[in-house]
């Protein structure tokens, strides 16, 4: 059934079922007008889930349906600044006449370190958050249907415009961070996190159906640090993942616009008090361009969600984009650590070990950073970014 998210609390942090949430501060344009440029809209810049609600989706409007399709490439562009396991994109969208489409494309799945495909759906979730905010930006509420056909399994989502209603202040905070946040591999800036930004984050979490458990110092990050290094080590030497990392990575001279540039990558030189062990993108071929070092973390956490299926998997990666994009508003960047989760047994080891009340989808450190930018991203309508279908009749337009 399809879902009718807004940006309100409910009880307990939770958004109440069977109403559609959100209380308007002010308006992001009106309703169905398209922003002067997508700049100005990604540069532009209260709690509360973009919530899922089960009831109160009528159909769309003839204006609604005009909206999605002439902000086609908007839509696109904003919902592909996701971040994304190596920065594969492995995402395809199709606008249509009343709805836009995500598809996962497994042509850009990690073959070695994903054979399960959950990093993939984690980074086609990421996408799906960024979707709705863009619809958001455009003066509606969202109305996703998630996995809505099991019969075409590389269909992530259904997402059309619902009621009228304008951005809220966090929203608006979000989508401001859009175009500088960035997964962060170099060295972290001293100083403590902004008062209650933690409590926030682990808000967006609960907002999304996860949880963001904090990894305090001592005997539980000791653990963590220990699985993490001992993960590490048997990733560098597997040849499956380093296929992986010399197909993702790329020189400083490359002009692709997917995998990781150079500028993205930080030398493994010494270990950071604090910080756990990253991955080798580096594989000796002196790529790397960021400093080491910095000052540890302000925060280690691990997003979990209470199930481990597809539909879990695309909730993780809704619940990550939205709390790093609250961080970035706030100039809080974080490390992804996926290495230590690509292993069955390590993701039990590290459940248990923690005493963690749900499945480890992501290992997060977070703290202020200056020294990394933003990579780039496929540009819609590019042969490589193209997708063909339709969504249900009339007109499509796919990237």
């Amino acid at each position: 059934m399809p879902r009718v998210d807004g940006l309100k609390p409910g009880p307990a942090g939770r958004a109440r079922r069977g109403a559609v949430c959100g209380v308007p501060r002010r308006v992001f344009g009106r309703p169905g007008r398209r922003p002067k440029t997508l700049t100005s809209v990604l540069a532009a810049g209260d709690h509360a889930r973009m919530s899922d609600s089960s009831d109160g989706a009528t159909g769309t409007t003839a204006r609604q349906a005009r909206a999605l399709a002439g902000h086609g490439l908007f839509l696109i562009t904003a919902a592909a600044r996701a971040p994304s396991v190596h920065n594969t994109q492995p995402w395809r969208f199709r606008v249509g006449p009343g709805a836009v489409e995500l598809w996962s494309d497994p042509r850009r799945k990690l073959r070695g370190a994903d054979p399960s495909g959950r990093e993939m759906l984690i980074s086609c979730g990421a996408a799906l958050f960024g979707l709705r905010l863009a619809i958001r930006s455009l003066g509606y509420l969202p109305v996703t249907e998630l996995l809505p056909d099991p019969a075409r399994l590389r269909l992530m989502a259904r997402v059309s415009a619902g009621a009228a209603a304008p951005m809220s202040g966090l929203e608006r905070q979000m989508l401001d961070a859009v175009p500088h946040r960035h997964t962060h591999r170099g060295p972290f800036a001293p100083g403590p996190l902004p008062r209650g930004l933690l409590a926030g984050l682990q808000h967006d979490a609960l907002a999304e159906g996860a949880t963001l458990a904090l990894v305090t110092g001592g005997l539980a990050y000791d653990r963590l640090e220990r699985i993490a290094a001992a993960a590490a080590r048997r990733g560098d030497l597997s040849p499956r993942a380093r296929a992986d990392i010399r197909r993702w990575t790329r020189t400083a001279a490359s002009m692709a616009r997917d995998g990781i540039p150079a500028t993205a990558l930080a030398s493994r030189t010494g270990h950071p008090p604090g910080r756990l062990p990253q991955r080798d993108f580096d594989l000796g071929r002196a790529l790397a361009r960021l400093p080491s070092g910095g000052a540890p973390p302000s925060a280690t956490a691990v997003l979990l969600t209470p199930g481990d299926r597809r539909a879990d998997w695309l909730r993780a990666g809704q619940a990550l984009y939205r709390l790093l994009l609250h961080a970035a508003s706030q100039r809080v960047f974080a490390s992804l650590h996926t290495q230590p989760l690509e292993d069955t047994t390590t993701r039990n080891l590290i459940t248990a070990e923690l005493a963690l009340p749900g499945h480890p989808q992501m290992v997060l450190q977070l703290g202020p950073a200056t020294t990394a930018s933003p990579t780039a991203r496929q540009v819609p309508g590019e042969p490589d970014a193209l997708s063909v279908g339709r969504t249900g009749g009339g007109r499509v337009r796919a990237w």
